[in-house]
């Protein structure tokens, strides 16, 4: 498996495929880069994929992070590297959720832009914090509530700092923690039997913890307070962007409102939108065949 040195000396993993028109995917929170081939390996004769895996995540799992940096820099950090190894440029780029953010960092800070082709942005806010200007970050009317859960979970993991993995915890506190988590699930609308199922896993010891995003508590420690903290403002650096982009906005979206979406494409020059009227933050599970078929079509686009 290619894997590539990152600037703190960590081997990355990269998935590479197909040949031709270079596009980077960069994922959302928790996806591992094999996720992605139902979706693109059919167009691997047109395009080479290249795909990373982040920090904590499928054969980047044990792949450490820069304490000294939060999610998004440390991921834009790791992109930027890649870039120069593999000397991209003239690329179709897809960012979808902290992916897409990541790309936006990009845009804002480092000119990202300049070597993008065309961009897919798939359910992101700009801004993911919610303020008396912006009321469509993360979880909207709801924000509060969602800062709240991810502060009280970072006072959970406080005293152990050193903690890698949750079976290190005390039994309380791998409880206390998998339950407060539990409470963010709880927080996204969801259909009556899907919230049973949930609340009834949360009772279950050794299943309730594979509700976590991930098993190792120093990451769950990472990647929480980046999105508990974030203050980030990225709509002027979509505003600015030259490159063709498609926005693929799931109108039942929990996570960003879709209004919030729709707003931010307006603004953005030779935007096109796409909404996927029955889908949550999640299209590509959501509407899987309109999915597929919006991809090709906006591969086919811009090749």
């Amino acid at each position: 498996m290619p894997f590539y040195t990152m600037p703190d000396g960590e081997k990355l993993h990269v998935r590479r495929f197909g040949r031709g028109q270079p596009v980077l995917v960069l994922s959302g929170l928790g996806m591992q880069s094999w996720q992605w081939l139902p979706y693109l390996y059919p167009h691997r004769h047109q395009f080479e994929f290249i795909i990373p895996d982040w920090r904590g995540f499928g054969p980047s799992a044990n792949c450490a992070f820069p304490a000294h940096l939060n999610t998004i820099e440390s991921h834009w950090n790791d992109i930027n590297c890649l870039l120069e190894q593999l000397n991209l440029d003239n690329f179709i780029l897809i960012g979808y959720s902290m992916g897409a953010t990541t790309s936006m960092h990009g845009f804002k800070n480092a000119k990202f832009d300049s070597k993008v082709k065309a961009y897919l942005h798939i359910d992101q806010s700009p801004h993911i914090s919610v303020n008396e200007d912006w009321p469509y970050g993360l979880m909207g009317e709801q924000y509060p509530k969602f800062v709240d859960i991810f502060n009280r979970m970072l006072h959970t993991l406080e005293p152990y700092p050193t903690a890698k993995h949750l079976s290190e915890l005390p039994k309380k506190v791998q409880n206390e923690l998998i339950q407060t988590w539990f409470e963010f699930l709880q927080l996204q609308p969801k259909q009556a039997w899907v919230k049973r199922i949930t609340q009834q896993l949360g009772k279950i010891p050794k299943v309730n913890a594979l509700a976590l995003p991930m098993q190792r508590v120093d990451y769950v420690r990472w990647y929480i307070s980046n999105y508990a903290n974030d203050k980030n403002d990225y709509r002027d650096a979509m505003a600015n962007l030259t490159c063709p982009v498609t926005y693929f906005i799931g109108r039942q979206s929990s996570l960003y409102h879709s209004d919030g979406q729709l707003e931010v494409a307006k603004r953005t020059p030779q935007a096109k939108t796409i909404v996927f009227e029955k889908s949550g933050h999640a299209p590509l599970l959501n509407q899987p065949i309109k999915f597929a078929h919006e991809l090709a079509e906006f591969l086919e686009r811009n090749s």
